[in-house]
């Protein structure tokens, strides 16, 4: 009687190099497989060069991956750079008579897509173009910085007399806050009825979580070189003192804010003990108190106002090749650093 696996060697699987090949009949004969056999003394050695080659092959494959997808990455960058050129190549100094508009939408931040430097470059390239009759800052946002917004207000003023052009804000849905502190240095302010208008004041939230940690038990340790340094941390006790200085610095913005209102609008504002209270109004409203001057739509103003019904946008905004850029850019940053975080260190 046969017993099963009675050859070692078969039963873990390995082939007697001893043995050669084997064929069917009738078919040609094979190259012989390289196989290791228990009865070589080296056999461990070969197994572990096996391996490490396998291995090697593995790494090899995936360099080749991460190589073709930067090239594929740096390949669309060219082009969307290159395109980008090339649609931005148009003149764009001599140009009928028309109606510029900017956009001014969502936050006003110095990293957002209404910053002081996006809004004062785009205002000049329309105000520089010999065919725009007026600018129109087309604006739809509940706020934001005060100093963008600030920057922004001075240089309506600037460039106003400097070109001897209109400069019109037309409110799409709201125009609130920071937002109200660029179109008050315009010529004149257009809203819709429903448009949300005003918010004249200034805010700096936060929290504190002193009680919870007391309850939970959580020692909070920070360690500044002042007394007040940390006097914002939400971890950190408030003391009264501190309280009234921060009131003060926004009882300052505040009085800034006011006073570019009233210089921008002058005796257009009417008198009503509520208007820079932080409080809103609809935009019939803002028209009935001075802080707007009129219903009317960006077409409207366009047709009725600047006799210029062609109307042509300025807004600066990052094309396809500076999105792809940025993204770009920032993804090697990340990888970059973390490759720096996870670099051995001689400590």
């Amino acid at each position: 009687m046969t017993e099963p696996f009675s050859n070692p060697e078969r039963a873990a699987g390995v082939s007697d190099s001893a043995a050669g090949p084997t064929a069917a009949p009738g078919a040609a004969a094979a190259k012989p497989a390289t196989t290791v056999s228990a009865a070589d003394p080296n056999w461990e050695r070969h197994t572990l060069e096996k391996l490490v080659m396998a291995s090697l092959v593995e790494q090899r494959s995936a360099r080749h991956w991460r190589n073709g997808i930067r090239i594929a990455w740096l390949v669309c960058v060219v082009v969307a750079i290159w395109l980008g050129w090339e649609r931005g190549a148009a003149p764009t100094d001599v140009s009928k008579p028309h109606t510029a508009v900017i956009e001014i939408k969502g936050e006003i931040a110095a990293d957002g897509d209404a910053s002081a430097e996006g809004v004062i470059s785009s205002m000049r390239s329309a105000l520089e173009d010999e065919g725009t009759q007026a600018v129109v800052l087309l604006i739809n946002s509940p706020g934001g910085s005060p100093v963008q917004a600030g920057m922004v207000n001075d240089e309506i003023h600037r460039l106003r007399l400097k070109y001897s052009k209109p400069i019109y804000a037309v409110v799409e849905e709201s125009c609130a806050s920071a937002a109200y502190y660029i179109a008050s240095a315009t010529d004149k302010i257009f809203v819709d009825k429903a448009s949300i208008v005003g918010s004249i004041g200034v805010l700096m939230d936060g929290f504190g979580f002193t009680g919870l940690m007391d309850k939970l038990g959580v020692e909070r340790r920070l360690m500044t070189a002042g007394e007040n340094k940390g006097f914002l941390d939400p971890f950190s006790p408030q003391s009264e003192r501190q309280r009234v200085f921060a009131q003060s610095m926004l009882d300052q913005i505040h009085q800034q804010f006011i006073a570019a209102v009233k210089a921008g609008r002058g005796k257009r504002l009417k008198d009503i003990p509520e208007m820079f209270s932080g409080l809103f109004w609809t935009g019939q409203q803002a028209v009935d108190m001075g802080l707007a001057d009129q219903l009317g739509s960006l077409d409207y103003v366009a047709r009725e106002v600047v006799k210029a019904e062609d109307v042509v946008d300025y807004t600066r905004r990052d094309n396809v090749a500076e999105r792809l850029v940025k993204r770009f850019g920032a993804a090697m940053g990340a990888a970059a650093v973390k490759a720096v975080q996870t670099a051995p260190q001689i400590r």
